[in-house]
Formats: structure tokens, C-alpha cells, sequence
């Protein structure tokens, strides 16, 4: 019966690896919150994912990279596969773009978010325009305006196309106002911000403009705040493939 119990306790794993395991798992968690992804493409998550799912067969004899070289040299190369570069240089743009604009940020004036067009700068129509009003208030946003310059000609993003994307909440127009529709006012509040930007330096072929009228709501119209989310003007870095 000794003898058994001596066995048993030999299979219990040493002290140590209680500890070590604590440690492992601490370093993870570590590195979990250090992962950014706006660093890394969704071309690099499929790489990764397929190298690991090649590994976990066994059928590659070569790890997945998503960078350029010789076959010896790196294992499995997927050339196709885009540089890392533009997926770090937005990720930068955008941490950029979030320091620079942080005091708008806290009052609603300026969002930062990130989609499927690329990085995108939101203004807030009723900040930046008087109520029915294509005219940029300018004596209140000036400041914002040139920051906003000043960002968008950083060498970070040279070569870069910009487009300016008006859009309205759904109240109709004042029939006997200047607009004929919300289509109309949502263009020429991007007219006006490209006007602007294009006053100040930036070369106007690198932008695109577009109104949405009321086509694309954040939120809902139902409400005096949904309504005024809704009424924005969108600044928007493009990323390569919706140039």
C-alpha cells in the first residue's frame, strides 16, 4: 500500500512548475496587451492563420511569411502577399491622429475610427456649420481646420488619396431654403471642407468628394442626438483598395 501511494506522489509534477506556469501565462496576458491590430493587415491574419493550420498537419514544410526574400532563407514565402509597411504606417497615422485631435475627441467634436475605407477623421456637422448652412464656420474651427491640414500633408502619409464624404440626418430641407435636398447640402459641405483644406496647401487632386445625404446614419433619427451624430462630414484616408 506504500509502495502505491509512492508511485502516485511521483506523478504529481514538481512545485516548480506551478509557479512557472503562473509565469507563462503572466507573459502572455503581457504581449495579448501589447498586440495592436491596426499594426497587421487582414492578409497578414490569414497568413498566420494558414501557417498554423499547415504546422498543426503537418502537410508545410516551411513556415508562412509575409515578407519578400529568398525561399532558403525564409521558409514558405507568399509573395503575394502585401508589405507589412501600409498596415504599420496607419496604425501610426491613426495613434497620431488620436493625440493630435484629443481635445476634440473629448467633446464630440472630432471622432477617429477605423473601417473597411481606411482611416477616417469625423467632423461634426452642427461644430463646424450653422443649422441648413454649407458655410464652414470658420472663426470657431479654424484652429481644427489647420491641424487637420497640417496632419493630412505629413510625410507619414505621402502618396496618399483623401475623400471628404458629406452626409445629413433625414429631416427634409426647407423648401423654400438654397438646397434642393439633403443631397445637395451633403455635397456642398464637402465642397466646402476640400475648398478649405485646398486654401491652405493641399493639392486638390488628391482628394475625392461625395454626399450621402441621409443614406448612411450612425444612429438614429428618431432622436435630437441621433439626428445630430448623423449630420457629419467624414475626412477619410483611403486605403488601397477603395481608391
Amino acid at each position: 500500500m506504500a509502495k502505491k501511494q509512492k508511485k502516485q506522489e511521483d506523478l504529481k509534477p514538481p512545485d516548480w512548475m506551478t509557479t512557472y506556469s503562473d509565469m507563462i501565462t503572466l507573459c502572455l496576458c503581457f504581449f495579448i496587451i501589447l498586440f495592436n491590430p491596426d499594426d497587421i493587415t487582414q492578409a497578414q491574419l490569414d497568413a498566420i492563420t494558414e501557417s498554423m493550420r499547415q504546422a498543426s498537419i503537418g502537410s508545410s514544410p516551411g513556415g508562412v511569411t509575409v515578407s519578400v526574400g529568398r525561399a532558403a532563407d525564409l521558409g514558405h514565402t507568399v509573395s503575394s502577399l502585401p508589405s507589412a509597411t501600409p498596415g504599420r504606417v496607419m496604425g501610426d497615422a491613426m495613434r497620431r491622429a488620436v493625440s493630435l485631435f484629443s481635445p476634440e475627441m473629448r467633446s464630440n467634436i472630432i471622432k477617429i475610427t477605423h473601417d473597411e475605407r481606411g482611416l477616417v477623421i469625423t467632423l461634426a456637422g452642427d461644430a463646424f456649420f450653422n443649422s441648413a448652412s454649407a458655410r464652414i464656420n470658420i472663426e470657431e474651427t479654424r484652429d481644427i481646420l489647420l491641424r487637420v491640414a497640417t496632419y493630412l500633408s505629413s510625410p507619414e502619409l505621402a502618396g496618399r488619396k483623401f475623400r471628404i464624404e458629406g452626409h445629413t440626418d433625414a429631416v427634409d430641407v426647407d423648401p423654400a431654403g438654397p438646397w434642393e435636398d439633403n443631397w445637395h447640402l451633403s455635397v456642398e459641405r464637402s465642397r466646402a471642407v476640400l475648398r478649405y483644406l485646398t486654401a491652405l496647401g493641399l493639392n486638390e487632386n488628391n482628394f475625392q468628394i461625395a454626399g450621402f445625404a441621409a443614406t448612411v446614419p450612425v444612429a438614429s433619427n428618431n432622436t435630437p442626438e441621433g439626428r445630430a451624430n448623423n449630420r457629419r462630414v467624414d475626412i477619410i484616408i483611403l486605403d488601397a483598395g477603395h481608391l
